[in-house]
């Protein structure tokens, strides 16, 4: 396990602590948490990557709580002294601003960001609606709809994958930590990357003819799953589902649900419904949840992101009009 950084609060150095005497009860003499990497996740996705290629050589926790909204994270003492603890630090630069202060000051050299296997782009080279939404996107650059500085979705997940390019690089920077450990990180890996092709040949399948290749949504989360299965994706807020769409906007959204046929308006799970129900009553469409995969929940539609991507497939193919 690595040093701690030199530089503790007292508040921070008593909830080490407190987390250290905290789990010493809580699992084996043999228990990876003692013997192998200590690895903290900033939110589910990024977890459970860790997870399938850590395997049994590694502990990994998450930061952002069961059920709470991943983008807005806010950082406990006990978690500040759990990133400044871990063997390593994997997080998503510019999707959790409060992780990102603590990943430069607490984590340093044992800060990951995914971001960059991940390949992320801009929201907008995603493809909105051309001429019915240019005046939304005007609308979304005048009100700031993005996360950080630039318009850089990083929704990557929702593309099978772009989060196998981040289980392929977890496995290399895991073994640069723990090289004895080396064959098995690349095995895990590949067996992640093995039931996320498949997922992706399903999706591919399963979206290839859609009556409906228009996708309206709460907030972008979904550009990288449209992109990839060749829809095109409309939010009604922006990258951040805590950007509130004007009524202008939500009306302008509603017309071109009515123009293009659109039968569904999808909300998402851990955000209020209200803006997607609005849009879809002011244009005579249904709502249907689909889950941006941020949390799980007692809730979700299964019990790992294989099996609510395998939910959210099933939605999409239902709103969509697909055969």
């Amino acid at each position: 396990m690595r040093t701690a950084p030199r530089r503790w609060t007292a508040l921070t150095a008593v909830a080490a602590a407190a987390v250290l005497t905290a789990g010493c009860g809580g699992g084996s003499g043999d228990d990876a948490a003692t013997d192998g990497l200590t690895v903290v996740a900033g939110f589910y996705p990024l977890e459970w990557a860790a997870e399938r290629v850590g395997g049994d050589r590694a502990s990994v926790s998450s930061l952002t709580p069961a059920g709470a909204e991943a983008h807005d994270l806010e950082l406990a003492p006990r978690d500040v002294a759990a990133i400044g603890e871990a063997d390593l630090l994997v997080y998503l630069e510019g999707f959790q601003p409060a992780l990102d202060e603590a990943a430069g000051s607490e984590a340093g050299d044992a800060a990951w960001n995914a971001g960059d296997a991940a390949d992320l782009v801009e929201g907008d080279h995603h493809g909105h609606a051309e001429e019915k939404h240019a005046e939304e996107e005007h609308a979304e650059d005048e009100h700031g709809h993005d996360h950080g500085d630039e318009a850089v979705d990083p929704h990557f997940w929702l593309d099978p994958t772009r989060l196998a390019a981040v289980g392929d690089a977890l496995a290399e920077r895991f073994t640069e930590l723990d090289p004895d450990g080396a064959a098995a990180y690349e095995e895990n890996a590949a067996a992640l990357r093995a039931d996320l092709e498949e997922l992706d040949a399903e999706m591919e399948a399963g979206l290839a003819t859609c009556a409906v290749d228009t996708l309206v949504t709460s907030h972008e989360a979904f550009g990288y799953l449209a992109e990839r299965y060749g829809l095109e994706v409309v939010g009604i807020s922006g990258l951040s589902p805590s950007q509130e769409p004007s009524p202008a906007q939500q009306a302008e959204i509603a017309d071109l649900v009515r123009d293009r046929g659109i039968t569904t308006v999808y909300s998402e799970t851990l955000v209020d419904p209200a803006v997607a129900e609005t849009v879809a009553e002011e244009a005579g469409a249904r709502v249907a949840v689909l889950d941006p995969i941020e949390g799980l929940t007692d809730e979700s539609a299964g019990e790992d992101y294989l099996q609510v991507m395998r939910a959210n497939l099933a939605t999409l193919q239902e709103g969509q009009s697909c055969s």
